[in-house]
């Protein structure tokens, strides 16, 4: 027989509510919170920069376009070209904008450093998980929750909040966990909960958390599920925003590690080699503006209860509905309360993972694509700084950005067919001389390398960045290899990037179609794609490319040679996306030492813990392949684990038919194998969601593990 106190549990301390009042799109800012760290002149100037850096180089490129086209006179498709690439060329300025700032800013010696004071109460660090590998995330927890204990006992408490709606995935989590929960308040403690209805996704989790939980706590850290921080970076966030009293929110730059695929090597180089640029340059011009991303970010949990409450907008999904991208907004909104939203570069520790292979960074985008585009409701209502207004513009852009630059090639592609078979009308007009369709092709030529230097210079920046740093530089592998590494990178890219946009157009035209994205799990395998799945994803693409490339050369040599940057990534992309995932397949760069990151050769001490807790999962009796009924009835430890977490049946329940039947089925099955044969998922999660149901499955336990007749009766005691 099991011990009272081992069977009864609870996993969750006592309650302490916040109330979390839901806002409208439109309402009136707040008075900004005392601040008493101002960087005010600095982001001034920064934001000068980008803004005189933004319209003077679009403003010279649009004069230009207009040279290149105005030779005679601009009429029909031209006007469509030049307007799509002032658009994409603003864009693209404003990135490289961005950019330089960044640079300057990584090479400046007098950047001033953040305040810390000492922390009073406890951080809760939120994890929520949904359908996730659990062992994966019981490795994370058990290397953070170690390294907290040893630098900051009794200052931090873990929360892992489940959204997972899969009975077999429910109850693989409820097993990996269940060993590391604790109540110990003088080291660190960690507790689990899991919502029976996952409503408005992972902002209804978090927010459910604040509203049940938030008083105890002054701020809160957020994580994902792929989420590996330091002790020393949680501490340096808690530290920094009790120095800062008018702050709402820190988001620390995530660095990417443990790829293991082509694809992910990519995306890990790039994040260790240009990401900062990019960084410093946002940091600085944001100032005190920022955005949130989501994860690896300190909140304070009071401010984010008063100003959060997402609201929900008009119409149905896509575009309406709960928010999805929720992050964005609830940055905006802690700004429009007064609330200071800071992006802190110079922290380091905050590791995530990147999708593996580029089929799921395309799953990944339907998702966020849906979320951004949502964000218009936004970019013009009431109360919101101007900084937040570009924060939402810019997540709009750069998914729109994939439709302008596709009409842009499109638009090209029409005018050289008009050019090749449409007889010009020399003399449409009343004039003694003839209008020549005539280009300025020396522009134009100067105009184009113009555009590609705009678009490289961040890379170049980042590999100038890391040359002037030795010692980055040698965490890169030394001069020789940080080059070769760049350079491959940027080639690979290239060759991804024509796929991406035809995919965005793709993700953008759905959303518009009305198509709604649902809620996926992030990939977190290494992503392996069979040939088949490779070729139904890109088979359109293929046909674009090798359509794209044959009407370049019928038109002009010339012309061929020009798009083949695009149609040469099209025609491949089948083969581009089988070996951007998979482990062994594009993985070879690895060995020969090209595209590395600096974690590689010598890990953060917290990469260190999480590999050995990682190792010792082997040692675990987890049989991935065990349905939920069969762990339950198999370790009655658990099973009354799992019943002492469930809340009372509601008296007078509406009609379940998935209720009735499992009553059913567990009444009249002999054994578990029998109730199993006849369970579909549905019934399963009515099992494990009802206490009644539970009670009545203890007749599959052993009869030596059962804990009494009056179970019902000894768990809710």
């Amino acid at each position: 027989m099991l011990l009272k106190d081992s069977v009864a549990k609870q996993a969750l301390p006592k309650v302490s509510p916040l109330t979390m009042p839901r806002h409208t799109v439109d309402e009136e800012s707040q008075a900004r919170k005392s601040r008493l760290q101002s960087f005010a002149v600095t982001t001034f100037f920064a934001r000068l920069f980008v803004l005189i850096g933004t319209v003077g180089l679009s403003w010279y490129g649009a004069t230009e376009m207009y040279d290149v086209l105005n030779t005679n006179a601009i009429a029909g498709l031209q006007w469509a070209f030049l307007v799509l690439f002032c658009i994409n060329f603003t864009w693209i300025s404003f990135a490289f904008s961005q950019a330089t700032l960044g640079l300057i800013f990584q090479i400046w010696p007098f950047s001033k450093t953040r305040k810390e004071q000492e922390v009073d109460g406890v951080t809760a660090i939120l994890l929520p998980v949904y359908n996730e590998d659990p062992l994966r995330i019981r490795a994370n927890i058990q290397a953070m929750h170690e390294d907290l204990v040893k630098q900051a006992p009794g200052k931090f408490a873990f929360f892992v909040l489940s959204d997972t709606n899969r009975a077999d995935a429910w109850i693989a989590e409820e097993q990996a966990f269940r060993p590391l929960l604790n109540e110990d308040d003088s080291a660190c403690p960690v507790y689990y909960r899991r919502r029976y209805n996952n409503a408005e996704r992972k902002a209804g989790n978090i927010a459910e958390w604040v509203t049940g939980y938030g008083g105890d706590y002054e701020c809160m850290i957020v994580l994902d599920a792929d989420s590996l921080m330091g002790a020393d970076c949680l501490i340096s966030l808690t530290r920094r925003m009790a120095a800062e009293p008018g702050l709402g929110l820190i988001q620390t730059l995530p660095t990417i590690i443990r790829a293991n695929t082509l694809y992910s090597r990519i995306q890990q180089f790039a994040n260790h080699c240009f990401g900062p640029i990019y960084a410093s340059g946002l940091a600085a011009w944001h100032g005190y503006s920022s955005n949130f991303w989501g994860h690896n970010a300190i909140i304070r949990t009071k401010a984010f209860a008063d100003a959060c409450g997402l609201p929900v907008l008009e119409g149905k999904a896509p575009f309406g509905g709960h928010v999805m991208s929720h992050d964005f907004m609830e940055a905006a909104l802690l700004r429009r309360a007064g609330w200071g939203v800071r992006f802190d570069t110079d922290l380091k520790a905050s590791y995530e993972e990147a999708p593996p292979s580029l089929v799921d960074v395309i799953v990944r985008d339907r998702r966020w694509c849906q979320g951004n585009l949502q964000h218009k409701a936004f970019v013009f209502a009431k109360g919101f700084h101007f900084a937040t207004r570009l924060h939402l513009i810019s997540g709009i852009m750069s998914y729109l950005s994939a439709v302008f630059w596709l009409l842009l090639i499109v638009v090209g592609f029409a005018l050289a067919v008009q050019a090749y078979f449409v007889r010009p009308e020399y003399f449409s007009n009343p004039s003694l001389f003839p209008t020549w369709p005539v280009f300025d092709f020396e522009k134009a030529r100067s105009l184009f390398v113009l555009s590609m230097a705009l678009v490289l210079a961040p890379k170049v920046y980042g590999w100038l960045s890391a040359m002037l740093n030795f010692r980055r530089c040698m965490q890169f592998g030394g001069p020789i290899l940080l080059t070769l590494s760049t350079l491959v990178e940027t080639v690979l890219s290239a060759l991804y990037a024509p796929i991406l946009m035809l995919s965005q157009f793709q993700v953008v035209y759905d959303v518009f179609k009305g198509r709604d994205s649902g809620w996926k799990p992030q990939s977190r395998d290494d992503g392996a794609t069979s040939w088949k799945v490779a070729a139904r994803a890109h088979c359109s693409h293929t046909l674009l490319g090798f359509g794209l490339a044959g009407g370049a050369l019928f038109l002009s040599e010339e012309l061929f040679y020009w798009s083949l940057p695009i149609s040469f990534g099209l025609i491949l992309s089948i083969p581009l996306s089988w070996i951007s995932g998979g482990a062994k397949r594009g993985n070879v760069i690895h060995y020969l030492g090209l595209m590395r990151a600096p974690e590689e050769k010598r890990p953060h001490s917290i990469i260190v813990m999480q590999s050995r807790y990682d190792e010792a999962q082997s040692e675990l009796k987890f049989d991935d392949a065990l349905s939920s009924l069969k762990r339950l009835s198999s370790d009655s430890a658990l099973f009354y684990w799992h019943l002492a977490q469930m809340p009372q049946d509601e008296p007078n329940k509406e009609f379940s038919r998935a209720w009735i039947c499992a009553e059913w089925q567990i009444i009249n099955s002999e054994n578990i194998q029998s109730l199993l044969d006849h369970l579909n998922e549905k019934e399963c999660l009515a099992i494990l969601q009802h206490r009644e149901l539970m009670v009545a499955m203890e007749k599959y336990l052993p009869e030596d593990k059962r804990v009494s007749e009056q179970t019902e009766e000894f768990v809710l005691a």
